[in-house]
């Protein structure tokens, strides 16, 4: 069996993968043009495949994206291949839940104000301005304060993802994409962990901001194109939602002139939410994995759906 990988892997993972067995026969690409003429008889390809490297291949059966995401990874011809393809999701979800989770506490504890206060050397509560005379009806009492500072438990989290119709732990409901608008009007923190596809292009518009909560926030830790950005700027400047957290943006990096970056009700991060010290590992791992289920005939982990993008 032989299996080509390009753009070219380190010595160290490439004999990683040479250990799943001795028959192997491994061609670490060093250029397109290299992979191109090593592919004719591989029936595996490992990294960014090619419209020219497929054209080229006579004997490919299943190809291991290096990525989660596929919206750069697809075309017209790969769709019609009859080979497999596997991709990278879920090495990413525990980290990406750290990154969301510290968005929302963020934005609950208003920590994101406060850090902007720290930088004017001002010390003042928010709400407190307002809370003054509530302060004086005694002790016990709520105030603005208060009701400025989300408590995390009472609130409601919606998560806009891919297909999954199980009920996973933890979670109260699973609905339909037809039922969007439902998850929109019942979160307090939206979060947008889908793929690009066909289907999610601006899919957040003015419609689904409209259809937010005044007090909610949006999360989008999935795909910039997922977000129209000059309509979340007028839904924020609406007071349509309370504010937004990016991580991934229609433009990347986004212009500097951009008026998302003077908002004070926004957090944005430069698509960093997947960054760990254990990815590098586990993207290892799925390669071995699928190598050794593949030199075995058995089912692959990660099989990708072509026509829908993940």
């Amino acid at each position: 069996m032989k299996l080509v990988i390009y753009p070219p892997v380190d010595e160290i993972r490439c004999a990683s993968i040479q250990a799943v067995s001795e028959i192997i026969v491994i061609t670490n690409c060093p250029d397109e043009a290299t992979a191109e003429s090593e592919i004719s008889d591989a029936s595996a390809f490992f990294g960014k495949l090619t419209p020219a490297i497929l054209a080229a291949a006579k004997e490919l059966r299943w190809v291991q994206s290096p990525t989660a995401s596929l919206e750069h990874f697809i075309f017209p011809e790969l769709i019609d291949h009859p080979c497999v393809l596997t991709n990278m999701r879920g090495i990413y979800s525990d980290v990406i839940a750290d990154h969301v989770l510290g968005y929302v506490l963020c934005f609950a504890r208003n920590l994101h104000l406060y850090l902007r206060q720290q930088v004017r050397c001002h010390y003042e509560p928010i709400g407190g301005e307002a809370a003054r005379a509530t302060f004086a009806a005694g002790p016990g009492t709520v105030n603005a304060i208060d009701k400025a500072h989300l408590h995390v438990a009472d609130c409601t989290l919606g998560i806009v993802g891919p297909v999954d119709k199980a009920l996973p732990e933890g979670i109260s409901a699973v609905w339909a994409p037809e039922q969007l608008n439902r998850l929109l009007e019942a979160s307090d923190f939206v979060v947008i962990a889908a793929p690009h596809t066909p289907d999610t292009e601006r899919m957040f518009r003015s419609a689904q901001f409209a259809a937010m909560k005044n007090s909610a926030y949006l999360i989008n830790i999935g795909r910039g194109a997922i977000v129209d950005l000059s309509d979340l700027v007028v839904a924020l400047n609406d007071s349509e939602i309370a504010g937004a957290a990016l991580d991934v943006f229609e433009t990347e990096p986004l212009p500097s002139d951009h008026p998302l970056w003077q908002m004070a009700n926004v957090l944005m991060t430069p698509h960093v939410a997947a960054a760990s010290v254990h990815i590098a590992e586990r993207h290892l791992g799925v390669v071995v994995e699928n190598l050794r289920r593949f030199m075995a005939g058995k089912p692959l982990i990660n099989i990708a759906d072509k026509t829908r993008w993940f």
